[in-house]
């Protein structure tokens, strides 16, 4: 497999239809940031209501942003609350290491995940929710323990099986997904009984208005 971690933040690590860029390490004190969202957010286990059924997960979530932003997925409607001061002063980091690629976008909510353990997951889903509108520029920032995040087309498959571009994000990694990518791709966070500590996903999106 190609190693992923020597591309450049200006190369697209799907093959064809979508755009992710790694950007690399963008928080070099990712540790203590992970420790400080950890204590002082609210953090509360997700409802996904899956097939009818509803499931409360061990995953947890703070769903962060500006003023009345709402945001439905899972069969839930989440209201944002408030950016703390830490908050936005990453969301603004995040905003110029994308400009510094070309990459322009005032980002208006961020969906925070906690894994506490490897054990505990995302399966394959796509952000393609109709309140990000089309083609949504979605960053995704990671802390605490290095977990593997695996993408796989929707309908292309080779050798009868799903086309997949695999890497593993470290602690502070941050990478971008836009153009086409929800449309052809899912993605998921797999779960491993070889991580013990915990891990935080922070997903800066832009909610359009009802």
């Amino acid at each position: 497999m190609t190693d992923l971690f020597a591309s450049t933040p200006t190369d697209n690590l799907l093959p064809y239809d979508g755009q992710v860029n790694d950007l690399g390490i963008v928080i070099l004190e990712a540790n203590a940031l992970y420790e400080n969202l950890l204590n002082e957010l609210p953090w509360q286990s997700d409802i996904v209501t899956l097939f009818g059924k509803t499931h409360v997960t061990t995953r947890q979530i703070v769903w962060m942003g500006d003023n009345d932003v709402s945001y439905y997925y899972s069969g839930q409607t989440r209201r944002a609350i408030p950016w703390t001061k830490q908050m936005l002063h990453v969301k603004r980091h995040i905003e110029q290491q994308l400009s510094s690629i070309g990459i322009n976008v005032d980002f208006n909510s961020c969906l925070l995940n906690h894994y506490p353990s490897g054990a505990d997951g995302m399966g394959y889903h796509a952000d393609d929710e109709k309140e990000l509108g089309a083609q949504p520029i979605i960053a995704s920032l990671s802390l605490g323990a290095r977990r593997k995040f695996v993408f796989k087309h929707k309908t292309i498959r080779q050798k009868n099986k799903p086309v997949k571009v695999e890497l593993y994000l470290e602690s502070g990694q941050l990478i971008v997904m836009h153009g086409d990518t929800q449309d052809f791709w899912m993605h998921t966070i797999t779960k491993t009984k070889t991580v013990t500590s915990g891990r935080i996903s922070l997903t800066f999106r832009k909610v359009l208005p009802h």
